[in-house]
């Protein structure tokens, strides 16, 4: 029992990090004066693809610490923390792509409440999941947020040319090249 109020105040923390970090990383890449480095793990332009990051990377971060502490006592933990990194992202293209889909545009005020449900929603899934001790595979998770890495580092200097990736103030894509 006393495992499982460690791993409740964990996820409390967890969810403060992700939420606070996130916030942060909206604005570290001007902040740094649009250094390439920190454009890497911060959101580089108002893309929905840039803005997962803010709630990819501090997610990645928690589960990584999670996982030096409960490694032992929660075997299904990083497939529970892939999955609420997963939901929380998803929760959040598709609830900014319906919502301003119906309305034809989009309101600072919502979009941050999307963050923060779907950073809630992220964080709360994975504690439900772990207590429930499902059996899983997780290397395959493991390969899964590897793959996401990789796939956040190469698309903020070589993002595809679709909607998911465009700046709706400017028209970018990731980095800009001078």
């Amino acid at each position: 029992m006393n495992n499982n109020i460690s791993f409740f105040k964990f996820q409390i923390l967890s969810t403060t990090f992700v939420l606070i970090s996130g916030v942060f990383l909206h604005f570290a890449y001007e902040w740094s004066g649009n250094n390439n480095f920190v454009g890497l793990f911060s959101a580089v332009n108002e893309s929905t693809w840039e803005h997962l990051k803010l709630i990819f990377f501090p997610m990645l971060i928690s589960l990584i610490i999670g996982y030096f502490i409960f490694k032992n006592e929660f075997p299904n933990y990083i497939c529970a923390k892939t999955i609420g990194i997963i939901t929380a992202m998803l929760f959040t293209i598709i609830l900014f792509y319906t919502y301003t889909g119906v309305i034809g545009t989009n309101y600072d005020f919502l979009n941050i409440s999307i963050f923060f449900i779907a950073v809630v929603m992220g964080e709360y899934i994975p504690y439900k999941l772990t207590l429930n001790n499902f059996t899983c595979n997780r290397y395959f998770y493991s390969i899964i947020l590897i793959l996401l890495t990789f796939a956040f580092l190469i698309f903020t200097f070589n993002p595809p040319e679709i909607g998911l990736f465009k700046s709706p103030t400017d028209s970018s894509y990731g980095i800009q090249k001078s």
